[in-house]
């Protein structure tokens, strides 16, 4: 099992080294990508690991092996924004305003919907887990928990209780997005801290079974968040800090 473990964290590295090269451009798209036998050499890592490596960034869309071609770096266009970690290559390559515009426009088309089922077909553990989230961003405010995991735990929680598969699937790409976009609105908004009364009414519309309720307080949470990203300049520099999810 240790020989399992390790084996995938050196592909995970090695994911994430070739990602990167990617995604900065020191492979360009269009052309080649080097061949095994030189990355192997370059980065010190055996044939195996390698072809799992090339085969996840396959998956990524960020290569793709033709005919006669070989392996062949694919444009940007072809990459999987909705897979994590090429959502978080492309934010950490240049910080962009427009593409967390972009994602914030995609969770405010799913999670005032997700908190509204929450608020329908929630069980006891599902309600549960969003009001254990809502006490960790209280205790941030006391400085006893970490007001981004907490933050990021509350979203993920609702959709999770709200049922549907799918958008439980999204807690990864929310997270991610939220690494980025939380320290953006932090300057905006000159706070360090989520504004836990407006979790806390999504949690309370949810509890109650409104599912309207639920819905309006979600979408007013996330549209000030749009509002606040929306007000950037087109290129601002990445910050550190917390604030409202």
């Amino acid at each position: 099992m240790t020989r399992i473990a390790n084996t995938h964290n050196l592909t995970r590295r090695l994911v994430d080294t070739l990602g990167i090269a990617i995604v900065t451009g020191t492979y360009g798209p269009g052309r080649p990508f080097p061949t095994e036998a030189q990355l192997c050499i370059e980065l010190g890592a055996s044939r195996s690991v390698l072809r799992e490596a090339v085969k996840m960034l396959t998956a990524k869309g960020l290569l793709s092996a033709r005919p006669r071609r070989g392996t062949i770096v694919e444009p940007e266009a072809y990459w999987n924004l909705l897979d994590p970690d090429v959502l978080r290559w492309t934010l950490e390559r240049k910080f962009s305003p427009e593409l967390l515009a972009e994602f914030t426009q995609m969770r405010l088309a799913i999670e005032p919907r997700a908190a509204m089922l929450a608020a329908h077909q929630a069980t006891p553990a599902a309600l549960q887990a969003i009001e254990h989230a809502l006490e960790r961003m209280r205790a941030a405010e006391n400085g006893t928990d970490d007001p981004l995991e907490s933050d990021i735990a509350f979203h993920v929680a609702v959709l999770s209780a709200s049922g549907n598969r799918l958008y439980a699937q999204l807690r990864d790409l929310v997270a991610t997005a939220l690494r980025f976009s939380i320290p953006l609105t932090n300057r905006t908004k000159g706070v360090a801290l989520a504004n836990v009364a407006d979790h806390r009414r999504v949690y309370t519309a949810i509890v109650a079974g409104n599912g309207v309720r639920a819905f309006r307080a979600m979408e007013a949470l996330l549209s000030e968040v749009m509002q606040l990203i929306e007000a950037q300049p087109a290129s601002t520099p990445r910050g550190h800090g917390r604030t409202k999810g």
